[in-house]
């Protein structure tokens, strides 16, 4: 039996609640006071990827929330809406919902594409922008058919086929979602409850179908209009100091295709890789990429 929202409820130094933004309620997890940092996911995770940045940000004196991105977790589940200005949107009105006119931004994966387009979209709503595991859109879109990224990107171009791709992810109780994770991730990571609650929560109903939708929006709309607009608007220059994270051993997004990203930031900019990590630094060494969050928003100025 699958597992309903209610599960993505986990209990610990932290406040869960709805927060209603453009006609879409968040589920959202809270903890600390200070400068908002908002904490975006990637796939095929939610806000619990965050775990250990809720109280690491709490303790340095800020107000960290994570959030369950559009169609994942306890957040809303609407048909439509899963292309990036849409959802970076999202992100903004949960900003101004949160009761802040801008926030640091922390976003892994989808959720760095999402912060990079806030970037540029709505540059006075990041004041500061983290993006990990996340190349910018431009040279993501640039680096697709690179042969080494185009074998890492396996994956998403399966995802392009209707319905199938669905079901095999939830199929043998999520089993290829746990797959999915120790392929991209260093040896060892994820331990086994950690894979479980991620493969569970893939399974909540509607879920798998609409992750699904952010990599088919951004494969298909590559030569629409739609997706021409976009890449035109994100030629202009972020102005928010950028921090970019990467792990080393990343083969989903490999570090060569994310290094270069800065060539679209006009901000201070700082670029590191994260030795014995994979696509999920901030949970395989967690350590070390706190080291690295926490030492450069302590930075008044920030290194190019």
């Amino acid at each position: 039996m699958a597992p309903d929202e209610a599960f993505v409820q986990i209990e610990g130094p932290w406040t869960h609640r709805g927060v209603h933004a453009g006609g879409t309620r968040f589920h959202v997890v809270e903890a600390g006071e200070g400068p908002l940092v908002l904490l975006l996911h990637g796939f095929p995770q939610f806000w619990w990827t965050w775990r250990r940045q809720l109280v690491s940000l709490a303790e340095a004196g800020y107000r960290a929330v994570a959030v369950d991105l559009r169609g994942y977790g306890g957040s809303d589940k609407p048909p439509r809406g899963y292309d990036l200005p849409t959802l970076a949107g999202d992100a903004t009105g949960l900003i101004r919902a949160l009761g802040e006119t801008r926030a640091i931004v922390v976003g892994h994966d989808w959720g760095g594409l999402m912060a990079w387009t806030m970037a540029v979209m709505d540059p006075k709503s990041v004041s500061r922008l983290v993006t990990v595991g996340a190349p910018h859109p431009r040279r993501l879109r640039r680096t697709l058919l690179s042969p080494g990224q185009f074998r890492a990107n396996r994956h998403a171009l399966r995802f392009q086929l209707p319905i199938l791709p669905e079901r095999r992810l939830v199929a043998h109780e999520g089993a290829l979602v746990g797959s999915l994770l120790d392929a991209w991730s260093r040896p060892g990571w994820p331990d086994e409850e950690t894979g479980r609650t991620y493969r569970e929560a893939f399974r909540i109903p509607a879920v798998a179908h609409l992750a699904l939708e952010y990599h088919r929006w951004f494969g298909r709309s590559q030569l629409r209009p739609d997706g021409m607009r976009y890449a035109r608007a994100m030629r202009t220059a972020v102005e928010s100091p950028t921090l970019q994270l990467h792990g080393l051993l990343d083969t989903c997004v490999l570090p060569r295709t994310a290094q270069g990203s800065g060539r679209y930031v006009a901000a201070p900019y700082r670029w590191r890789l994260i030795e014995g990590a994979g696509h999920f630094p901030h949970e395989e060494t967690p350590e070390k990429f706190d080291a690295e969050l926490l030492g450069w928003l302590a930075d008044p100025e920030p290194d190019r």
